[in-house]
C-alpha cells in the first residue's frame, strides 16, 4: 500500500501507522496497544480507530487475532502454484519456529461432509481412509490447517506412522510417489471450528488449496490447506518461450 498524505484525522493515523511499520519502528511482531487505548490516545472514536486497524490489516501489515490482539505481520509466505511444497520449510523460510499438532486421527469410510471438503468423488468414498486434522503453527502463531484423506488401499503403510511426530504431507513426499497432482485455489471467508482453530474472527478472509495426488487413475491422498489470507499468497512463473 502507497503511503499517501491525509488531510483527515483518519487519513492521518493510517498514514501515521503505516510508516510506523515500513520504517521498522514497529518490526514484524511488534503488539499494538488495545484498540480502545488507541483512539483513547488519538481522541477518536473506537469506531474510527477499528477502521484504521482494519485497513492496515486488509493491506497486510497487520494481523488482527482474538487471542493475542493486534500485531504487525511477518513477510507473506509464498507457494509457487503448481508446486507441492513442504509447510515446515515454507515456515523456515521465513526464519520462523514451526511445529505441527495433530488435532484428530481416524480410520474410516468417508461421509457427505468429507466428499464435499476435500473432493472426493462416490467411488472413491468407497475406499476405506485415514483422516486426519491438523495445525500447522509458525512462532505458536497458526499458520495453516490441514485436513486430509489418504487412500490406505493405496497408503497402507500410513495406518502404522504416528502422525503427531511425522508430518503427513512431509512423510508422503519423502515415501509416495506420484504420477498426477492437481491443485484448486480459492479466497473463503472462514467461519465456525475453522475460524476458531485459527483464531480469526468469523468472515476473515482466509486462502483454501485443495491438493489432490494421484497413480494413474488410484487418488492417493486429498489435502484441504486453509490458510489466513494475510499470512500467504500463491506465485506464478510462466516461460513465455512456448507463446500464449
Amino acid at each position: 500500500m502507497a503511503i499517501e498524505k491525509s488531510d483527515t484525522l483518519h487519513g492521518r493515523i493510517l498514514e501515521e501507522f503505516s510508516r510506523n511499520i515500513v520504517d521498522g519502528t514497529w518490526p514484524p511482531g511488534y503488539l499494538l496497544p488495545k484498540e480502545t487505548e488507541l483512539a483513547e490516545q488519538y481522541g477518536v472514536s473506537r469506531m474510527t480507530m477499528n477502521k484504521v486497524l482494519t485497513r492496515l490489516a486488509s493491506e497486510g501489515f497487520v494481523i488482527r487475532r482474538k487471542r493475542s490482539g493486534t500485531v504487525v505481520a511477518q513477510p507473506r509466505a509464498e507457494s509457487a502454484v503448481l508446486a507441492i511444497n513442504n509447510i515446515g520449510e515454507e515456515v523456515a523460510a521465513l526464519g520462523r519456529r514451526y511445529k505441527w499438532s495433530l488435532l484428530s486421527s481416524e480410520s474410516r469410510a468417508s461421509n457427505a461432509q468429507d466428499r464435499r471438503l476435500l473432493g472426493l468423488n462416490e467411488d472413491e468414498a468407497k475406499d476405506k481412509s485415514l483422516f486426519l486434522q491438523g495445525l500447522h503453527f509458525s512462532n505458536d502463531e497458526p499458520f495453516c490447517l490441514e485436513t486430509r484423506a489418504i487412500n490406505t488401499k493405496m497408503v497402507p503403510g500410513a495406518l502404522d506412522v504416528d502422525f503427531e511426530k511425522d508430518v503427513p504431507g512431509a512423510w508422503l513426499l519423502t515415501t509416495m510417489p506420484w504420477t498426477k497432482a492437481r491443485h484448486h485455489v480459492r479466497a473463503i471467508n472462514v467461519s465456525g471450528r475453522d475460524a476458531t482453530l485459527l483464531e480469526l474472527p468469523v468472515g476473515a478472509a482466509c486462502l483454501e488449496v485443495l491438493r489432490r495426488t494421484q497413480i494413474d487413475a488410484h487418488w492417493v491422498t486429498c489435502a484441504r490447506l486453509l490458510y489466513p489470507g494475510e499470512a500467504h499468497q500463491l506465485i506464478a512463473e510462466f516461460d513465455g518461450k512456448l507463446g500464449g
